[in-house]
């Protein structure tokens, strides 16, 4: 079931998978072929299974799949299709902004593999917008599945007396075997800035927008040179549509503001730094802007005065003075952190919250964070550092390495989140299972005699 569950979550993203190997080629000097024998193999409801579409799932995962992929391929497409189904029917979509996350992001990649956007716009004979609308296109459909799938799945509760039965009807050599795991507490100080830096960062930003409005510099240009957004700066600044709550307020305020996309806003701090912003567009609920981010130049005498506090700060605690759970709700500067004794949490897979970490996990959060935790002896206090915030800031940090889970198999007491994952996920699965069995009962479902002679995990499609 998991490997069913792994194929159909790459099947997903099939399409966009197609355009990733079509764009490795390019890197390679391989052209693509310009003439392509095509057939409908399968048809589930009104939505057509293609030879291309087969093809290119076993070009790129013919190694990874276990069975004939002629069999196994197109039942897993054929799932895709039912998920699609039921999303139009149910009404489930994946927003605007959530597939325009996606799509620059796997656009900035092809860019990069590519060499520049004009190379990539050569080879595949369309401009990059003809290329994003295409991709909009395919990552709609793959994010619209899986949300579907969470659909059917969300309602699903595991209790405490589940998971103990699961546990105790488990095979030893079966339980899972968990990596070494830490949990950490950080005490943040943010660096001050002084005024003239930040008068100086306005009167920069004030310039850019003047130039914009007059038309002297384009402000995608201007973005392009300056922007300290690196995820839209290669875009002009250009940002997905996004509503109100997924921005941060300060930001939302003066974009929705906006009317006029000849004008640019006036500068407006956030907890990222300083921006302009310029209207692109506005669609319903979402809106849709560039903007230049900068942020103030922190000075290396600032960011001593900050690492020497936090060494009193944990000379302090190493004494007695006060806790480090005291300390980090009182001085630090975190505030995502220090309403909860400056203990640093990771949501899984599940959307549950964990504060444990794998140390590759807590190395993807801050590579600083990491490597200086690593070094560290339970209950021990780190040397004051510097690390980039979620943010993108530059802060001073303290760390103490609150606990350190050597790996061993699971264990009710010790990992009762993982094994409650586990039963989640199996419960999940067994649902879905029952779901697609009875979905083939009610949809019209054609295989061509040739790609019949299969031994399909859901018997039901031929009927």
């Amino acid at each position: 079931m998991k490997r069913t569950n792994a194929i159909i979550r790459f099947l997903m993203a099939r399409r966009a998978t197609i355009l990733s190997l079509t764009f490795l080629l390019i890197a390679s000097g391989v052209k693509a072929q310009s003439h392509i024998i095509d057939q409908v193999v399968w048809v589930v409801g009104d939505e057509a299974i293609l030879l291309s579409d087969v093809e290119g799932v076993r070009n790129d995962y013919g190694a990874n799949i276990s069975g004939n992929p002629y069999c196994v391929i197109p039942e897993q497409l054929a799932i895709q299709k039912l998920f699609l189904h039921q999303a139009v029917i149910d009404s489930v979509d994946a927003t605007d902004a959530e597939v325009n996350r996606y799509v620059e992001q796997f656009l900035n990649d092809r860019i990069l593999m590519a060499g520049s956007k004009e190379k990539l716009e050569e080879y595949m004979r369309k401009s990059i917008s003809q290329i994003r609308e295409d991709l909009f296109e395919q990552y709609k459909d793959k994010l619209t599945a899986e949300k579907m799938r969470e659909q059917l799945t969300k309602d699903i509760k595991i209790t405490p007396a589940e998971v103990r039965r699961y546990f105790k009807d488990l095979p030893e050599d079966s339980l899972p075997l968990i990596p070494t795991q830490v949990e950490v507490q950080i005490l943040v100080q943010q660096p001050r800035i002084p005024q003239e830096e930040i008068d100086r960062v306005k009167g920069v930003l004030r310039d850019y927008a003047e130039r914009a409005s007059n038309g002297s510099t384009s402000f995608a240009t201007l973005a392009r040179l300056y922007s300290q957004d690196e995820e839209c700066r290669r875009q002009g600044g250009e940002m997905p549509y996004y509503g109100r709550g997924e921005l941060d307020p300060a930001f939302a305020n003066v974009a929705f503001g906006l009317t006029d996309p000849k004008k640019v806003s006036k500068v407006v701090q956030s907890e990222f730094g300083y921006h302009i912003i310029q209207l692109i567009d506005k669609r319903g609920d979402k809106v849709k802007v560039r903007h230049i981010l900068m942020r103030p130049n922190v000075a290396q005498g600032d960011i001593d005065a900050s690492l020497a506090r936090l060494d009193s700060i944990a000379d302090d605690i190493r004494s007695g003075t006060f806790t480090f759970d005291e300390g980090a709700q009182a001085i630090s500067d975190d505030k995502d952190t220090r309403n909860n004794h400056g203990i640093v949490s990771n949501r899984t897979e599940t959307g549950d919250r964990t504060t444990r970490f794998e140390m590759g996990q807590l190395a993807a959060v801050s590579p600083e964070l990491a490597r200086v935790v690593d070094g560290l002896e339970v209950g021990e206090i780190s040397k004051p550092f510097t690390m980039v915030n979620s943010k993108g800031a530059t802060v001073c940090a303290i760390a103490r390495l609150k606990t350190r889970i050597i790996s061993h198999r699971a264990s009710m007491s010790e990992d009762f989140q993982v094994l409650k994952d586990m039963v989640q996920e199996k419960k999940s699965e067994e649902y879905i299972a029952r779901w697609i069995r009875e979905k083939q009962k009610n949809t019209y479902i054609r295989i061509n005699e040739d790609w019949r002679d299969c031994e399909f995990q859901y018997p039901g499609w031929v009927k």
